[in-house]
């Protein structure tokens, strides 16, 4: 029977039938691809700890012989990485989880970006490790997504006037979530009504975490208001554009009003 290997990352996992799972993964080589896992919930040779969310797997497929346009079926999975640190922090976890509902929701079947499978890895690898705050990796994991992604905001200059960043007078600006640009004050009755005033300062440093090597993200230092201020800009402009709600990052945000 023909089938192929790869590694994947666990996206999402629905129950199908009293026995069987229907699995989303990302992987490098074949993008998102959804596959069966049958008598997962028994067969615990095959599949036992090896199929939890965000989970890294090499697995093995095989094409279904009959159907041509039935789901590929999950032979086997061999657990690479399953991020325990992750998992034994609520607050970590929820941010894996918004991670991975985003991929799932905004990505097509079948369509290869092996930017964001790098992405996604580097970024719960990191989580894990506890080598970055877990804010900031969640503004690096959402700048980058939406530059990879091409709904990426001009965090440069006014979109008005064009004046750069740097030479704009005021220390705020308007981010209009709708059109995707900043409003320096003196055009912002021009701006759109979908957005928020934010600080340049918030907008440089996400602009140099997008643009920078990512394993020198380390070396720049958010402050808890600049953290804060990206946290509400890129999740509501990810929200506002991908056109959905995410329960995790509802979630997410339940968490911080409760600490």
């Amino acid at each position: 029977m023909h089938g192929f290997t790869t590694d994947a990352i666990l996206l999402r996992k629905i129950e199908y039938g009293d026995h069987d799972f229907i699995i989303s993964f990302l992987t490098k080589s074949r993008g998102k691809i959804s596959v069966i896992a049958k008598n997962a919930k028994k067969s615990v040779k095959r599949f036992s700890g090896a199929l939890d969310l965000f989970s890294v797997n090499h697995i093995q497929c095989t094409f279904p012989k009959k159907k041509k346009d039935g789901l590929i079926i999950l032979s086997q999975v061999d657990l690479e990485n399953g991020f325990a640190n992750i998992r034994y922090d609520i607050f970590k976890t929820a941010y894996a989880s918004f991670w991975v509902e985003l991929i799932h929701f905004w990505l097509e079947e079948d369509k290869v970006v092996s930017r964001l499978y790098d992405l996604l890895l580097f970024s719960l690898g990191a989580l894990n490790a506890g080598t970055l705050s877990k804010e900031v990796l969640s503004l690096l994991f959402q700048i980058r997504f939406m530059s990879i992604s091409g709904f990426f905001p001009d965090i440069e200059k006014c979109d008005e006037c064009k004046t750069p960043v740097d030479l704009i007078e005021q220390k705020n600006v308007r981010f209009d979530f709708k059109e995707g640009r900043i409003v320096c004050q003196n055009c912002i009755k021009k701006s759109s009504q979908y957005g928020m005033t934010v600080s340049k300062g918030t907008l440089k440093q996400l602009f140099w975490i997008n643009n920078s090597d990512i394993s020198r993200v380390d070396r720049i230092k958010f402050s808890s208001y600049a953290i804060n201020e990206g946290e509400i800009i890129l999740e509501a402009f990810i929200q506002y554009h991908v056109g959905r709600d995410f329960k995790s990052l509802q979630f997410l945000k339940h968490l911080r009003r409760e600490k």
